[in-house]
């Protein structure tokens, strides 16, 4: 039984493959062997920001070596709601819920700047938020995910207090 099967697949094989024609990138109409896509091609490490030579950015926690990459977002909001709640916080130090707004605040900045890859920022607002409240989870989960990014790419990630500020956002 096993025998006639194979026959009978090694026969459908021949038989797919004699009359084939190979496959051209060439448009129908162009009679020519030239690909479709002129432009050189490009490995996926070759368009990755990480790699790119770093660019000058003036760092307020005092220049670092670390630059930013990511896609530039408007962060007023973020900012603005980290602004009152550190105001709140200075006023009321020992209340919860001024605390737990600054985690919040700080939380929803980072989370913002994790979904436009601007990693390093992120890993300073998640790492604000630990020091107000160590036990926050969230935090501490997207923390662990960015270091693990770094780390999977070999590369050191920024010490606390090396955190660059994100980039800057320009409308248009």
């Amino acid at each position: 039984m096993k025998i006639l099967f194979l026959a009978v697949a090694a026969l459908v094989a021949a038989g797919c493959s004699a009359g084939a024609s190979p496959v051209s990138n060439a448009p129908a109409d162009s009679g020519s062997d030239a690909p479709l896509r002129a432009e050189k091609m490009q490995s996926t490490l070759d368009r990755t920001l990480e790699n790119q030579p770093p660019r000058a950015a003036a760092s307020p926690n005092g220049g670092g070596k670390w630059t930013q990459s990511g896609d530039p977002i408007d962060t007023k909001e973020f900012d603005a709601a980290i602004a009152k709640a550190n105001k709140d916080l200075k006023a009321r130090p020992d209340d919860a819920t001024a605390k737990a707004s600054a985690v919040e605040a700080y939380f929803s900045r980072g989370f913002a700047l994790t979904e436009a890859r601007q990693y390093a920022s992120a890993l300073g607002d998640y790492r604000r938020a630990l020091k107000l409240d160590p036990d926050h989870a969230e935090s501490q989960k997207w923390e662990q995910q960015i270091i693990g990014i770094y780390t999977m790419m070999k590369k050191d990630y920024p010490k606390e207090g090396e955190e660059p500020p994100p980039l800057p956002f320009k409308e248009s």
